[in-house]
């Protein structure tokens, strides 16, 4: 998950006729109402665990920024008391009804949590003279105000250390309202994070970032309302905050499981499991407290092993391995289970069966998908029949409120086999702006398919309905019948929808076939985050942005040297292609030398300051303004439902 601040692309400026929000339908909510008789809400175990060691609450629950801006609102979900209403799938009403309690918690006398105040935890660790803080949330002021929660039922303790328990900007966004950079320098708070964080950390929120960040809006639901036929969560947590998201670099990075260390007179034993829920992610166990910390490997619902917003697709073989791992390792040692998402587990026997029940999840995904892919099944074709076993699907930890069934066993398919399903029929197919004019026109035009839509969604064949209304919409956006009924069947689809991803999908599709496209609500990368770029990734970045056709006749040879590193790299573009190295300046062979006094020039140089100190060429002063101009800007309002 990517955040921060952006203004949102405001393309339609009023709701069109006809194209309000709708009550779930008689099929919908009848659906809802056979999963309340279906499924064990009398099993009640999580509300006694969510509300276990319960202290204090914040009141109220609305953390602003310095400029008054609302960045977290956890009393926006106040409505979610009382029983599930007709347009929100009952279990998912229980999984956000949990997530949605806040506050200060006590896991065992030394290790407290704040939940509820961001996407993820803050857990807080007593140690001799002051605290260890993990995972320091998503924003500044939400750490913050997390940290002064506990402070006032604890006690001003200073933060000695903080841990990042992994790569994702939810665990470490936050590390400036509980520290400062001035502080690491220092000596007086030590950084503690899995060996390669820094690197994916800001690659994720880089490389891919602008897309990831537009996708990423409509994954958590940013531009919903929230309310029953709008954004009720996203499974994991209820959203993201909205403000100040920075990075202060590890200053001891984890490489070995095993490996020990003892932090202001607590001792902390690792766990590496990298490439499971991000590409560098560590668990790890305290043993004077019998405390055991899973990060966000073992939470209450199916994660994701291809999130929907983007990503490199995560090895559930692998993700098993580690859960097993951390079963034999240290489940026997443990009084607690806590995470960065959740509530804790309690008790030896109870640890057990939840990180047994939590790795066999895995383990069955990937190897009952590679067993029918063997079968000649494809992921869409495994993933329509695929069903867990009653003894997993029992358990409320296993719902897909999160990751689906459906989503992730279509990602193991792409994980071994990639986006081909072998048929030579679909190996060159046309991309939907061709495909579906042709749809149409076979189906006798778009007035008929509307109309066929219509009777889909009469009938309750909601995903028939949007595949026909697809093809309306990307043969013609504008064709108003055809925008309301998409817009219709997508809540529809949302109604019905357990896992709260695909809910504020479907709602954030049907919000822009009626509003209009509303952008980027989130933000792919902040500064902090920017300025931890290498050279190296800062020329990758380059290098992925050149628009190619527009290079295709440029050759350039460039070098830049970075005087506060006294190192050079060459950049060649030639074909289109920009490929850097680290080698010795030679002006012999360069168009032009460009000396900076740091990383930071060239990105100010890059957003167009030319005339600020730090920056001097010898050779053609034109090479490298040639070189930025065939770099395209990502765009961070592309269409996604419309053409």
């Amino acid at each position: 998950m990517k955040v921060g601040v952006v203004a949102c692309r405001n393309v339609v400026s009023a709701r069109m006729d006809g194209m309000e929000q709708k009550p779930p339908t008689e099929a919908i909510a009848a659906a809802n109402r056979a999963h309340i008789a279906s499924l064990p809400f009398g099993d009640t175990r999580d509300f006694e665990d969510a509300d276990r060691g319960f202290i204090a609450a914040l009141e109220p629950c609305v953390i602003t920024a310095s400029d008054g801006k609302v960045v977290w609102d956890n009393d926006s979900y106040s409505f979610l008391a009382g029983d599930a209403p007709g347009s929100v799938h009952p279990s998912l009403w229980r999984q956000s009804q949990l997530c949605a309690k806040q506050g200060l918690y006590e896991v065992v006398p030394g290790i407290y949590q704040v939940r509820g105040l961001d996407l993820s935890n803050i857990s807080f660790i007593e140690g001799d003279t002051g605290i260890i803080v993990i995972d320091p949330l998503v924003s500044t002021e939400t750490a913050a105000a997390a940290l002064a929660l506990y402070r006032a039922h604890r006690g001003d303790r200073a933060v000695r250390a903080v841990i990042y328990t992994h790569s994702h900007v939810d665990h470490f966004g936050g590390v400036l309202g509980v520290t400062s950079q001035a502080q690491v320098d220092a000596g007086e708070v030590a950084i503690i994070a899995p060996e390669g964080f820094t690197e994916h950390a800001v690659q994720e929120n880089v490389y891919a970032g602008t897309a990831m960040a537009r996708r990423a809006g409509y994954m958590y639901g940013a531009a919903l309302d929230r309310g029953v036929q709008g954004q009720v969560g996203c499974g994991l947590g209820q959203v993201a905050s909205t403000g100040e998201v920075a990075l202060i670099v590890p200053t001891v990075d984890i490489a070995t499981t095993g490996e020990t260390h003892t932090i202001d007179g607590v001792e902390i034993e690792f766990q590496m499991a990298p490439g499971t829920e991000a590409p560098a992610e560590m668990h790890f166990y305290f043993p004077q407290f019998k405390a055991l910390c899973m990060a966000e490997n073992a939470t209450h619902n199916l994660h994701n092993l291809l999130t929907l917003r983007g990503a490199l697709v995560r090895d559930p073989h692998g993700w098993a391995g580690y859960l097993t791992e951390a079963i034999d390792t240290f489940a026997g040692r443990a009084d607690v289970v806590f995470a960065s998402h959740h509530w804790p587990t309690w008790g030896q026997a109870n640890i057990i069966e939840y990180l047994s029940v939590q790795r066999d999840l895995y383990a069955y995904l990937h190897d009952q998908t590679l067993r029918q892919l063997n079968q000649g099944y494809t992921g869409i074709e495994i993933a329509e029949t695929f069903q867990m076993p009653p003894a997993l699907e029992k358990a409320w930890h296993t719902h897909g409120y999160y990751g689906s069934v459906s989503h992730n066993v279509k990602a193991v398919y792409q994980r071994y086999m990639g986006w081909f399903d072998g048929n030579p029929g679909r190996l060159w197919q046309h991309p939907p702006a061709a495909s579906a004019p042709r749809y149409v026109a076979a189906m006798g035009g778009i007035d008929r398919v509307v109309e066929l839509a219509r009777a889909a969604f009469g009938e309750g064949d909601f995903r028939w309905a949007v595949t026909l209304l697809d093809h309306a919409i990307f043969t013609d956006e504008h064709h108003a019948e055809a925008r309301a009924l998409y817009a219709d069947t997508l809540e529809q689809l949302a109604y019905g929808a357990e896992n709260a991803v695909w809910r504020n999908f479907f709602l954030s599709g049907a919000t822009e076939l009626r509003d209009g496209n509303f952008g980027t609500p989130t933000q792919a990368a902040s500064p902090t985050i920017m300025a931890q770029l290498t050279p190296e990734q800062m020329f990758d970045t380059f290098a992925i942005n050149v628009n190619g056709p527009r290079a295709w006749d440029l050759e350039l040879a460039i070098d830049v040297t970075f005087q506060d590193a006294d190192t050079n790299y060459r950049l060649a573009l030639r074909n289109g292609v920009l490929v850097h190295r680290n080698v010795v300046a030679d002006p012999r062979s360069a168009q032009a030398t460009v000396t900076l006094s740091n990383k930071l020039r060239l990105l100010a140089f890059a957003a167009g300051d030319t005339a600020s100190p730090g920056v001097e060429v010898t050779g053609d002063a034109t090479a490298l303004p040639t070189l930025l101009s065939v770099i395209d800007r990502p765009d961070p309002g592309f269409n996604i439902v419309t053409p």
